[in-house]
């Protein structure tokens, strides 16, 4: 019969076992989803994220095919980088998850921070009803109607992991939009970093200008994925409207190994 001590340095030694198992299991995950040998099939999971009859029912409406424009830009944008994939990611569409996710908190601590990633992880784990083969990466995305005044909370990508959690307006007219969030926190979970001025949301030069050295340098023509929008001028950018208007910049493209 074990004793106290016995027993609780088994147990110590199971959940070593287990966090060891998991770190390992992320690790490889993480290699996995950049070394483009084969495509990254990417599982969209849709929630009502305001519980609006309007919500619901464009919710109830959404095909795979309404996600194309993704697919799409990641083949275009790994054509330009040599890519040996013509669809280096393949995006599918799961039944709609009923349970909301934890909220992250405004301005959460370092500990809040990755208290709540854990609590993601484990809920997206727990709330998974993807039928098919297990998806490298899963992008939740909650939906509000946009008859509701209420400014949409930041969208975030899990490297640890590979979860998304995306917020977006529930109405064809704003889907090029929702597109363009959706590829941003995707290549979040692959290793990309924001290239935007955190206190202003201005894209940083010369990472997050799709044309860096264009002369003159402003008006921008298109965005960079991960500054997320359009320079106009000296202060002002806008949201592109959809991701025909993006590019997948140099640097951004190194983080997820394409080059």
């Amino acid at each position: 019969m074990l004793n106290a001590r016995t027993f609780r340095r088994l147990r110590i030694f199971i959940l070593l076992l287990i966090l060891l198992v998991i770190s390992l299991n992320t690790w490889l995950s993480r290699i996995r989803s950049t070394d483009w040998q084969e495509s990254l099939w990417v599982v969209i999971y849709p929630l009502n994220g305001d519980g609006r009859a309007d919500t619901q029912r464009y919710v109830d409406s959404l095909q795979a095919q309404q996600f194309s424009s993704v697919r799409q830009f990641f083949a275009r944008e790994a054509a330009r980088y040599d890519v040996p994939l013509d669809d280096p990611v393949i995006v599918q569409l799961a039944a709609q998850v009923r349970a909301q996710p934890p909220e992250p908190g405004p301005n959460p601590s370092l500990f809040a921070s990755v208290r709540w990633s854990l609590s993601m992880r484990w809920w997206a784990w727990r709330h998974d009803n993807w039928a098919g083969p297990a998806p490298d990466v899963r992008i939740f995305v909650r939906y509000h109607s946009p008859q509701n005044q209420n400014t949409l909370a930041h969208s975030l990508g899990l490297q640890k992991g590979l979860i998304g959690l995306v917020n977006a307006f529930a109405d064809a007219r704003f889907e090029g939009q929702n597109a363009v969030v959706m590829a941003h926190e995707l290549l979040h979970t692959l290793g990309a970093t924001d290239k935007y001025d955190p206190a202003n949301g201005y894209p940083l030069w010369p990472d997050g200008f799709a044309e860096p050295d264009r002369v003159p340098r402003l008006p921008q023509l298109q965005a960079e994925i991960m500054a997320g929008r359009v320079a106009l001028s000296e202060r002002q950018a806008v949201m592109p409207l959809s991701l025909q208007e993006v590019i997948v910049g140099p640097l951004t493209a190194a983080e997820i190994n394409w080059h």
